[in-house]
């Protein structure tokens, strides 16, 4: 790669730290060249605390990390002391968490990064910091500053989900899904398939909501005023969008073979098949940035942390991704 990963800290009282050591750990095995964005104190810590011999150099700038990387994990220092340990969040560390965030959006925007991976936030913390966004998507797209609706996809071989509504109570999601809220998620989908995964015609699975897809209304009349308008729509704009499918048949694997992606309604019905298929290896992507976001598809773990014992998977996963993407869009625009 001509340029390197821009990965950053996250929750740091979680368990990014110590999978990022591991993802490092394992670089000779097809993982492409990082920087992570940290305290590299607080790196150099919990690795002796772990037992791991893993040697941590902080960086200046982004392109250090490529004659750095096999020798040592390159770290950009945030400028801050972390003060949270293992599975006790501080939510003093707020400042410097969103800090690594705005620092690799700024790297990635202005050529020095090829993209940008995320490890986990624990949103609590950063709430009571006064934080104001949803979660990680919402305030990428903000950054990103295009005025984009930011879509988040979850990947793993064999499927891709796309949540037309994300963080949201239940009820009100199903209040707030609207025709144009589906049409806007399948085009965006659409497009990304087409420029970051090579797919030249994409098919596009579009869920019900209600059971049985609402079975002709007699279950609900949300498939009929909301959804099939929108898949017409869709269809209209060249998009092979096909639907709305009953939600408990779309998800085997002799159905996931007929779909590039499934356009989900709400966010456990896009989650609960991808998490099911591939637990520890999803991978969580953001959509409608022009820049590439992945992100482990997993949390903070706090009972967990410090212990080791994390597994790596996912976040190596999205290193592969965002390399791959952010190929596939370079090879684009050359």
């Amino acid at each position: 790669m001509a340029l390197p990963l821009a990965v950053t800290m996250g929750e740091p009282a979680g368990i990014g730290g110590e999978i990022v050591l591991k993802a490092w750990f394992d670089r000779h095995n097809g993982i492409p060249p990082f920087y992570l964005i940290d305290d590299p104190d607080r790196l150099d810590r919990l690795a002796r605390r772990l037992g791991w011999p893993i040697s941590i150099r902080p960086i200046d700038a982004p392109d250090r990390a490529l004659a750095t990387f096999d020798e040592a994990l390159p770290v950009m220092p945030i400028g801050t002391p972390v003060r949270g340990q293992p599975g006790r969040p501080e939510p003093g560390d707020a400042g410097a968490i969103l800090d690594a965030i705005e620092t690799a959006v700024r790297d990635v925007q202005s050529g020095r990064a090829a993209a940008l991976v995320t490890n986990p936030i624990h949103k609590n913390s950063l709430y009571r910091a006064g934080f104001h966004h949803p979660g990680h998507t919402e305030y990428l797209a903000e950054l990103a500053g295009t005025g984009e609706t930011p879509v988040m996809m979850l990947v793993c071989p064999g499927l891709r989900v796309v949540p037309v509504t994300i963080h949201l109570p239940l009820r009100r999601a199903i209040d707030s899904l609207s025709t144009e809220a589906v049409v806007e998620a399948g085009r965006i989908t659409a497009t990304a398939l087409r420029r970051d995964f090579g797919v030249a015609t994409p098919v596009l699975a579009v869920a019900g909501l209600n059971p049985h897809a609402g079975e002709g209304g007699g279950l609900g009349r949300e498939e009929i005023d909301i959804v099939e308008p929108a898949v017409a729509e869709l269809r209209a704009m060249g998009i092979d969008a096909r639907g709305p499918l009953p939600p408990d048949t779309m998800f085997h694997a002799e159905a996931r073979r007929g779909y590039d992606a499934a356009l989900c309604m709400y966010h456990d019905q896009a989650l609960i098949p991808i998490k099911t298929i591939d637990f520890h290896g999803g991978v969580n992507v953001t959509l409608g940035l022009p820049f590439v976001r992945t992100s482990p598809d997993h949390g903070t773990a706090f009972a967990i942390a410090g212990q080791g014992s994390a597994r790596a998977d996912s976040l190596i996963a999205a290193l592969r991704l965002a390399a791959e993407m952010a190929a596939r869009r370079l090879a684009a625009a050359g």
